[in-house]
């Protein structure tokens, strides 16, 4: 999968520069809203229920700041990313004990034809695992840098 190929389950809709949330559950309710006001899903409380259920088998904070809740879900016809940041950082039980700053929230349809959840969350885990992007990602403005720092994550 490409960088461009990865930016295009991403959405400007579904970039928020600075999440209000200051704990997992209110962090994946906000994204959950978000998806919802921008009809991204047709029933958020089954989805919200589905990431909850997801953090009980293990927190899906990756370490270095960064979570990547994910799953699939009946609540939604096609896979997409929101992406989150929290400058203050949420305490979100990751497997280094920090705090996340900066959330992409995998959503999958049940039924994946084309099977693209789990090389998406691949090539996610790939652009964050630096320093430097983790840093530029922390730093955007804009959904334009946002995939501009993706673009030159993958790039390398």
């Amino acid at each position: 999968m490409t960088s461009q190929q990865l930016l295009t389950y991403f959405s400007e809709k579904r970039f928020v520069r600075e999440l209000k949330a200051r704990s997992k559950d209110s962090a994946l309710k906000e994204m959950t809203e978000l998806l919802a006001r921008e009809r991204e899903v047709h029933d958020p409380q089954l989805l919200l229920e589905m990431l909850k259920r997801r953090e009980t088998l293990g927190s899906t904070g990756i370490g270095k700041g960064v979570a990547i809740p994910h799953g699939r879900t009946l609540a939604t016809g096609k896979l997409k990313v929101a992406f989150g940041r929290s400058k203050k950082g949420i305490p979100f039980d990751a497997i280094d004990n920090e705090p996340v700053h900066l959330i992409f929230l995998i959503v999958a349809p049940y039924h994946d034809p084309k099977n693209e959840y789990l090389p998406l969350l691949g090539k996610i885990v790939e652009a964050v695992k630096t320093d430097t992007a983790r840093d530029a990602l922390m730093q955007v403005a804009t959904f334009e840098d946002l995939k501009s720092v993706f673009s030159e994550a993958l790039s390398s």
